[in-house]
Formats: C-alpha cells, sequence, structure tokens
C-alpha cells in the first residue's frame, strides 16, 4: 500500500472512530418511551442546569443572552408585560424567537415555554380580539 494510501486509510479510521463515539441522546429520540428519555435527560444535567429549567422569569428580564447564560426554562409576560406599546403579532413573535434561540443554543438544547397572563383573550397584543366573558356570563341567566 502506497504512502498516500496509508494516509487516506489512517484518516478513514479516525473519522469512522469518531462517529462512533458519538453520544447517543435518548432524551432527543422520539421513539424511546417518555420515562427513558427524561431519565436519560435529568442524568445528562448539571444543578444549574435543573435549576434554570425550574426557573420562570417575566418577559421583560429574558434575553437570548439570559436564556442561554443560566438554562431558563420558561418565560411569563405577566399583565400588561409587552415588548412595545402598540406591539403587533409579528413583534411578539419574533421576541419569542429570539428568546427560544438563547434557549436552544444551550449544550442540552432544551426548548424553553413561553407563558402569557390571557385569561380573557390577548388583550396585551395591539387588534387582538379580547372574549367579553362578561357578557357569556350574563347571557346564562334568564329572567322569570
Amino acid at each position: 500500500m502506497g504512502s498516500l494510501h496509508k494516509t487516506t486509510f489512517v484518516l478513514l479510521m479516525f473519522c469512522l472512530a469518531a462517529l462512533g463515539s458519538a453520544d447517543y441522546l435518548k432524551y432527543k429520540d422520539p421513539k424511546q418511551p417518555l420515562g427513558v428519555r427524561i431519565k436519560d435527560l435529568l442524568g445528562r444535567m448539571t444543578l444549574a442546569e435543573k435549576i434554570g429549567q425550574m426557573t420562570q422569569i417575566e418577559r421583560e428580564n429574558a434575553t437570548a443572552e439570559a436564556m442561554s447564560k443560566y438554562f431558563i426554562g420558561s418565560v411569563l409576560s405577566g399583565g400588561g408585560s409587552v415588548p412595545s406599546p402598540q406591539a403587533s403579532a409579528a413583534a411578539w413573535q419574533s421576541m419569542v424567537n429570539e428568546m427560544q434561540k438563547g434557549a436552544l443554543s444551550t449544550r442540552l438544547g432544551i426548548p424553553m415555554i413561553y407563558g402569557i397572563d390571557a385569561v380573557h383573550g390577548h388583550n396585551n397584543v395591539y387588534k387582538a380580539t379580547i372574549f367579553p366573558h362578561n357578557v357569556g356570563l350574563g347571557a346564562t341567566r334568564t329572567l322569570c
């Protein structure tokens, strides 16, 4: 075997060895049972990652950098918490997508959960529908 062929062969063996030792991530395999996925993920997490995943922060403090640095698991827009005055649905989507990019950029790539205080409709989204629940409640009562 020539010198060039030996070098190519050795490089090929190194590449195959590296691929063979790649870590199989059970928690990312949807074919695995849920309990197996959870156990695998928790076994890989550091204490800081576990604390971050149990933490919910207010939207105002949630940047892509904060999501990544502190492994934040959840963000909440509390009553009146908006990305900007008269924010459109597109502005909300952009804001949440940036936070999600930060969450997914972590070592384990765990997506965040986004919550919004919207019991009666998304009245914080400019020009969105607000459900008039009191009208519905009143309609359930009859006067006889």
